[in-house]
């Protein structure tokens, strides 16, 4: 029986479409505007740094809180830089700018920000945000 840590590591190839596969599965949760499918796909445990608030957001439950607001400005995510880091196996951290399109279709506007999501599968091999960071980005 191979041990968890002995693994072959996967392809680069096949571990950056892993990582936009994800990414693309959460914009498309932000899309419905339903917060459970969001917060489904944050660990129990998760930590969670959000754009657009100043606090400290753990689990499902800090996600849902978070995104029961954001979810009102009609998000859509595009990805403008990216670096994908696998940690290990069955883990990675997908850092870069993206940006957001959020209100009403007659009056969208563009928030640029900063990334990054550590992604974990879990024992059901289903990959999930363990830890995830955005925030607006700085004025150059």
């Amino acid at each position: 029986m191979v041990k968890k840590s002995e693994q072959t590591p996967l392809p680069e190839s096949v571990e950056q479409e892993i990582a936009k596969q994800n990414f693309t599965s959460w914009n498309d949760a932000l899309k419905t505007g339903d917060l459970k499918k969001v917060a489904a796909l944050y660990s129990n445990d998760a930590t969670f740094l959000p754009t657009v608030s100043g606090e400290f957001k753990k689990g499902q439950i800090g996600a849902e809180k978070y995104f029961k607001l954001f979810l009102k400005k009609n998000p859509s995510g595009e990805i403008i830089q990216e670096k994908i880091q696998f940690l290990a196996t069955g883990c990675y951290l997908h850092t870069g700018m993206y940006n957001f399109e959020v209100g009403p279709e007659d009056g969208r506007q563009v928030v640029e920000a900063r990334f990054s999501f550590v992604w974990k599968r879990n024992a059901q091999t289903r990959w999930e945000i363990i830890h995830h960071h955005s925030s607006i980005r700085p004025e150059e």
